[in-house]
């Protein structure tokens, strides 16, 4: 993702009035959501759930719009001037390349001068931005957004929404919102070597360990598994693989670890990388490792390295998510005679048949300078439509109906134009919905309805998905958040205890350290402020639970 920086700044053509911006970035303002009377121009009177919205008089945004590699930003995407032509709304983008957005974002917001509106934002990295005042606390403005309350209600998504909110009890970040949690990431198993084998699909991790055990009786010179995600911080080498196996034992590993995991049993956060569960899940894959059924190298190669080990045979099982198993997996086999790939549902551990996660997704930043906007209303109404109504996530991601796509997403007849072809979908047509159009541009088109979800998977995806949404989700934890200072105080400790945990795991999988040694481990991140850590976590817990309930 390494690139040079490029940043564009396009502005709109003439006679289109520019929102009217005031103020400094790290300011703030002093005016309240209930006194807008002055921040109307360009509103809806009436502006409610299902509305089109429509601004009185044509508006143009700053934003910023990341540009992807695979479907770099253009100018004349057909996107661009279709939702001009539906909302009266242009935009002054700042184009920004994938390898920098994130840094960029950063700098510019900072130094006060960001664009208005900042999507594409996850996280927490919102937070860094709040105590200098430069973005808006949005959830003081949810009463001009009728599409985003109404889907929060429809969904009980608040428990979501609690994992944003900060010590004051608001939120900064407008996130996408899913109507479930919805799972993609799990392996992928060559199914023609299962049919040699005489093997069924594994539905737990210990069938998983069955399966290597008999690809490796019949290949013994291989490793069947050779895993990938490795280079990727902040895991200790197969992200993705620690991630969904984490989850099986019931806790946080990989890419998506985290310091603390709420212990409801106890009623208090405990330190995820001191937990028994996640002591057996290093276990599992020690175990895996010393039996010579996973590649050691897992930990450390790149991903180009363990994909040509599975296109040429020399693995057998690789972690996966829909794209990669029809982008890249099923193109590495067909050298191969016979040979076919399948992603299955994730396996079940001693959790049980669960899943887990939030159903926020990223999302917008709001320049605080924009309260004092004549058009802050029309801004939030128009942001209410394209990011959280059903008409606007529909545009987003599949365009114009008769162009782009036929058919409903409600009725299950949808599907794309003749000439149109996304992701594996429709691969006959000669035109990318992305790169050619503009939608499903990463920048709009998250969040929505399962049935919308549905809508973008073939239909090998939607059987992995019907599997997945049976599972039981897993309850989410109460909110913990830090003050600033606090925040400061854990991000130090934070970063040393990431990096002796993913040392550490790592050495107990390949077995240079004995699980044995396990205790005298607990201690030394006892040493390393664990304990000061959590009891920091819970002092927040518990602060935010007698101030907000």
């Amino acid at each position: 993702m390494n690139a040079l920086t490029r940043r564009k700044i396009l502005t709109a053509a003439a006679g289109i009035a520019t929102v009217a911006v005031a103020g400094c970035g790290g300011g703030g303002s002093s005016k309240t959501n209930s006194d807008l009377s002055g921040n109307r121009v360009g509103a809806m009177d009436k502006f409610g759930v299902g509305d089109q919205f429509k601004a009185t008089a044509p508006i143009t945004f700053p934003i910023m719009v990341l540009s992807n590699p695979g479907y770099p930003y253009d100018a004349k995407w057909l996107f661009w001037s279709e939702l001009t032509k539906r909302t009266n709304i242009s935009f002054q983008p700042t184009v920004v390349p994938l390898s920098d957005y994130n840094q960029k974002r950063s700098v510019m917001v900072g130094a006060g001068n960001a664009p208005t509106i900042i999507p594409k934002t996850y996280h927490p990295a919102e937070e860094a931005f709040i105590a200098g005042g430069a973005i808006l606390p949005v959830s003081d403005y949810l009463d001009l957004m009728p599409n985003f309350k109404d889907k929060v209600a429809k969904w009980n998504l608040q428990g979501d929404l609690d994992q944003l909110r900060q010590a004051d009890g608001k939120f900064y970040l407008l996130p996408g919102l899913h109507q479930d949690v919805w799972a993609d990431y799990s392996i992928a198993v060559r199914t023609d070597v299962l049919q040699k084998l005489g093997l069924s699909t594994p539905q737990t991790w210990d069938d998983v360990h069955s399966m290597l055990t008999a690809m490796k009786a019949a290949h013994p010179n291989q490793y069947p598994l050779s895993d990938r995600w490795s280079s990727t911080p902040p895991g200790p080498g197969a992200n993705s693989l620690l991630s969904v196996l984490g989850t099986a034992y019931n806790t946080q590993a990989g890419w998506t670890y985290q310091h603390s995991t709420w212990d409801a049993n106890a009623g208090k956060f405990v330190y995820t990388g001191a937990m028994d569960q996640y002591k057996q899940m290093v276990q599992y894959l020690h175990t895996l490792v010393s039996e010579k059924l996973m590649d050691p190298e897992s930990f450390t190669q790149s991903d180009d390295q363990a994909k040509q080990k599975f296109a040429t045979g020399q693995s057998f099982v690789i972690s996966a998510n829909a794209q990669e198993v029809i982008n890249s997996y099923r193109k590495g086999i067909a050298s191969i005679p016979g040979a076919s790939v399948a992603k299955i549902p994730v396996p079940i551990g001693p959790a049980g048949a669960v899943k887990v996660g939030v159903r926020t997704e990223n999302g917008v930043m709001i320049s605080s300078k924009a309260r004092n906007s004549k058009n802050f209303v029309a801004m939030m109404q128009f942001i209410d439509w394209l990011w959280y109504s059903d008409a606007g996530e529909l545009f987003a991601k599949w365009g114009i109906e008769g162009t782009t796509y036929t058919g409903s997403v409600e009725d299950g007849t949808f599907k794309l134009a003749p000439d149109v072809t996304w992701a594996g979908l429709n691969p006959k047509g000669t035109k990318n919905l992305q790169v050619a159009y503009g939608f499903f541009n990463g920048v709009f088109a998250y969040g929505g309805s399962t049935k919308l979800l549905d809508s973008q998977f073939p239909t090998e995806e939607l059987a992995f998905q019907n599997v997945m949404n049976s599972r039981r989700t897993l309850p989410l934890p109460p909110p913990h958040p830090l003050s600033a200072t606090d925040r400061e105080q854990a991000t130090l400790w934070e970063t040393t205890l990431l990096d002796y945990v993913n040392q550490q795991t790592l050495q107990f999988i390949l077995g240079r350290r004995p699980l044995s040694q396990w205790d005298q481990y607990v201690s030394e991140l006892k040493a390393r402020n664990a304990q000061q850590y959590i009891d920091m976590i819970n002092k927040a817990y518990q602060d935010y639970k007698q101030k907000h309930g």
